[in-house]
């Protein structure tokens, strides 16, 4: 049973929203997100996520659990299970273990279902590219790369590209190696 204090507290983490908005948001610790406007950009959540039937949203979107009605161009990636409920719409590939299609929805693009152990999904989803990491450091990517090559940036050479683990560029970033 939920007791009134962890009743509140979970309430508190519901985030409704119903509005047009552009540009990154990013959800680091578990939130309860409905959109039911419109969003352009990147999504990136910990926890639940509602499109609602009225939202449209251009935008890639990583999350936990994830539940559409509403329209959605791009890609997805859900790491526990995508739910994909009429009228809702995506176009776009979508990556996740778990995934329902409603009578009704609409799904248009590639998907991916093969199950990778915790410790690998969660590695992969750490790893970033050196344009990723440039806009994640508010730098330019020349910038990146010149750290990456000097030794200065912790990274992985991958062919002609770098490789990036953010908790370990967070770690670089906390000892004020950044400069």
């Amino acid at each position: 049973m939920i007791g009134k204090r962890d009743r509140k507290h979970e309430h508190e983490r519901i985030l409704d929203v119903d509005a047009s908005m552009q540009g990154s948001l990013v959800f680091k610790d578990p939130v309860n997100l409905k959109i039911n406007g419109r969003f352009e950009g990147t999504l990136n959540t910990k926890g639940n996520l509602m499109i609602g039937e009225h939202a449209t949203v251009n935008a890639d979107i990583a999350g936990d659990s994830i539940i559409i009605a509403g329209k959605v161009n791009g890609n997805i990636h859900a790491v526990k299970e995508l739910k994909l409920i009429a009228p809702g719409c995506v176009v776009g590939d979508i990556k996740t273990p778990l995934l329902s299609i409603a009578e009704g929805a609409v799904f248009e693009g590639r998907c991916s279902m093969l199950a990778r152990s915790k410790s690998e999904e969660a590695h992969r989803a750490n790893m970033m590219t050196a344009e990723e990491l440039a806009k994640y450091l508010e730098v330019e990517v020349g910038v990146v790369s010149e750290w990456a090559t000097s030794g200065k940036l912790p990274g992985m050479k991958e062919g002609d590209s770098w490789r990036f683990d953010r908790s370990r560029v967070d770690e670089w970033v906390a000892d004020g190696k950044i400069k």
